[in-house]
């Protein structure tokens, strides 16, 4: 299992990669002023990353239990990243559409658009960290 350590470094890595790329891309996407975006990604960043940590410290105590093995497949990683993004999307929706002024609809079409590129993101971040960063496995792990 990842060290409390490692798990910080990878949550607010993931999270300021990911704001460099999102916050520009999605203020010309969208057509909103930056600073606008930027306090919705800011805010949404940092309680995605809250969710980062106990999201992935969960997975991976379920992964343990259910396989003896933090190690993940490809389908595994697939189901790692969908059922992170649909549950943070559910959090950020109400707050998206209060800051932005739009209603639930926008806010849900801009947050389904953040959903899916973050959705790759995770997945494509997630394995990279994984081989940079390999999980050391206990010597007596099945």
């Amino acid at each position: 299992m990842r060290s409390t350590a490692d798990r910080i470094r990878h949550a607010l890595s993931f999270e300021i990669i990911a704001l460099l790329i999102v916050t520009p891309a999605s203020a010309w996407l969208f057509d909103k002023p930056i600073g606008h975006i930027g306090v919705v990604a800011v805010v949404s960043a940092s309680i995605a990353t809250g969710w980062n940590y106990v999201y992935n410290l969960g997975f991976d105590h379920a992964l343990r239990r259910l396989r003896g093995t933090v190690k993940k497949t490809v389908p595994i990683r697939v189901l790692h990243a969908v059922s992170f993004e649909i549950g943070l999307l559910f959090v950020l929706l109400p707050f998206i559409a209060w800051y932005l002024e739009i209603s639930l609809r926008e806010a849900f079409l801009i947050d389904v658009s953040l959903a899916v590129f973050y959705l790759i993101y995770a997945f494509v971040f997630n394995w990279i960290y994984d081989v940079l960063f390999p999980v050391s496995e206990p010597a007596n792990a099945s």
